[in-house]
Formats: structure tokens, C-alpha cells, sequence
């Protein structure tokens, strides 16, 4: 596979206190990779070491094969969670300035922002000082002088922060669009639906050290609990017969005569997919047959209270 991101074994202390372990990722191009976990992780740390800020004490990270360099700086935008717009400035002033640090000339930062906030429907802004506009107009401008050079590598933590959710969807739907057209983002949240809406592989990184990482729905069907949501057309003495084969976890009311909404499990042993399917089949009618994965948000927090009882 061709990775964008390599980090090996990355050490990074601060005094007596270590924020990454030997933490290795490999982040693929052209996909929005998830950095998960708990707050005081070394999500943060990792972040940093990324975007030269800081350097690992040991390890290494390569950017297209190459060592992390100076050079790297230009080929990265980062989107803190702490946003960090000079509050008097007038807003164009602004990102002209932001867009020239990463290399751009003026007249086509100009060019670009522009270009962006028409796309926006911010274009009355740019004679506005920052400090008149409200938090998720500030985030708006901040995403925009992020990509606004193009980098291959985005680095986003907590980007919807503050979004209502239609500017939310809004802000999704960019960030797709950007992975469409070649961009390889590291997404770092604590909002599992949005990991599960637009991540294709995370790493979990908890108390320093990386505990879990892989493709999304492997790792959901990884922790899969062998429950199914059905629904079913039978009658009162097959349903009796039914609950022998398999642990009917919830039956839910439904107005159709005869119908069924159950959500079940198959005893242990029994087998799963097809052999739940053709167990149901034998006490009534499947109208729907349907996996219930577990939720990143349950897999989160089961792999790091598991983590926390392994020490």
C-alpha cells in the first residue's frame, strides 16, 4: 500500500512524563484517517510532531517516503481545535497574510480566496475585522486559509466544533470533496458518528501508547456481537419456538398484524449470517434481515476500558 504518513516508533517525553510510546501509524493516501482518543492521550503530541512544532525524542516520521524536513511545511494545512485568528485584523488582510506564509504569491492567494469565499457566501466579510464575527464565521475563514494552498496532507482536529449542523454538513461535504480530489486528511475527534461517516481507517491512541487501529467497518465487524435486526411475519407459537434457537434481545411493538421488529442473537455456537437467516426463515416470513455492528462510540470506550484493566 502506498502511505502518505509514516510514523515508526515515535518516543516523545516531557521530563518524567512520557506523551507517546513507541506509537507507530501508517496513514494511506488519499484517506481520512481518524486519530481517536481520550483527552491527555498524545493525539495532540503526535499532531505537533507532524507539523514540526515539536520533534520526536525517538522514531521517525517519513511524508511520501522522505524524512520529516523543513521543506514538509508546505505540503501540510493544519486546523487546530484552538482556532487562532488575530482578532483585529480585518479578515482579508488576514488570510492574504496566512496563504503568503505557506508560499503562495499574492495575486493568486487573492485569486484563491476569493474563489473560496464566493463558494462560502462570505465574500461581505473581507473588510470585517475578525472580532465582529461570531465563532463559527471565524472557523469558516480558518478552514478556508487551511487548504487554501493545497497541501496533500490535511490535518483537522475537531473542525465541526461550534457548527450548526447544517454548516456542519456543510464543512463534511468539503472535506469529502477534498479527499475526491487527492488530499490525504488525518481527522482527529471525539465525535464517533462523524468517524463513521467519513473515516476510512482510525488509530486509538490511549495514555500514549496506540491500542487499535485498521479500517473502519473491518474493526466494526471485528467487535461484531453476532446481533441481527429483523423483521419478521410469523405468529405467537412460532415466535415461542423461536426464542429456543435464538436470545430475542428486544421485541418492538408493530401495528402490521402478524409482524414482527425483533432484535436478536444466536446462541451461542450457532453460527451467524446465513445460519441465523435460515433459522429465522424456518418460524415465519423475513420481510428484513439486517447486522447491528457495534458503534465506534461503544468500540471506543469497550477498547480503552480493556486497556485501562490489562495494566
Amino acid at each position: 500500500m502506498d502511505y502518505l504518513l509514516e510514523a515508526k516508533e515515535v518516543v516523545k517525553r516531557y521530563g518524567n512524563y512520557t506523551a507517546l510510546d513507541h506509537v507507530s501509524l501508517a496513514v494511506p493516501k488519499g484517506c481520512i484517517f481518524g486519530l481517536l482518543g481520550p483527552n491527555g492521550a498524545g493525539k495532540t503530541t503526535f499532531i505537533r510532531i507532524i507539523n514540526q512544532i515539536t520533534a520526536p525524542d525517538e522514531g521517525s516520521v517519513f511524508i511520501k517516503g522522505e524524512r520529516l524536513s523543513r521543506e514538509h511545511i508546505y505540503d501540510v494545512g493544519y486546523l487546530p481545535e484552538e482556532r487562532g485568528l488575530y482578532r483585529n485584523m480585518k479578515v482579508g488582510e488576514q488570510a492574504l497574510y496566512l496563504a503568503q506564509l505557506k508560499g503562495l504569491s499574492r495575486a493568486e492567494a487573492t485569486k484563491r480566496l476569493h474563489g473560496w469565499f464566493a463558494k462560502f457566501g462570505i465574500d461581505s466579510w473581507w473588510n470585517r475585522k475578525v472580532s465582529e464575527l461570531s465563532k463559527g464565521m471565524q472557523q469558516k475563514i480558518q478552514f478556508v486559509v487551511t487548504v487554501l494552498h493545497k497541501p496533500g496532507l490535511l490535518i483537522f482536529d475537531e473542525p465541526f466544533s461550534g457548527f450548526d449542523p447544517i454548516n456542519a454538513q456543510l464543512l463534511k461535504d468539503e472535506i469529502l470533496e477534498l479527499k475526491k480530489q487527492g488530499a490525504t486528511i488525518i481527522f482527529s475527534t471525539h465525535n464517533m458518528a462523524s468517524v463513521e461517516e467519513i473515516c476510512d481507517e482510525i488509530a486509538l491512541i490511549n495514555k500514549s501508547k496506540k491500542i487499535l487501529d485498521g479500517k473502519v467497518e473491518d474493526i466494526r465487524r471485528n467487535f461484531s456481537d453476532n446481533i441481527y435486526e429483523v423483521a419478521l411475519y410469523s405468529d405467537p407459537e412460532r415466535m415461542a419456538a423461536l426464542a429456543s434457537q435464538v436470545d430475542i434481545l428486544e421485541e418492538n411493538p408493530c401495528d402490521v398484524p402478524g409482524l414482527f421488529t425483533l432484535k436478536v442473537k444466536m446462541n451461542a455456537g450457532a453460527g451467524h449470517g446465513n445460519p441465523m437467516l435460515e433459522t429465522l426463515m424456518r418460524y415465519g416470513e423475513v420481510k428484513d434481515f439486517s447486522e447491528k455492528l457495534p458503534s465506534m462510540n461503544d468500540i471506543f470506550i469497550q477498547t480503552v476500558k480493556q486497556a485501562e484493566n490489562e495494566k
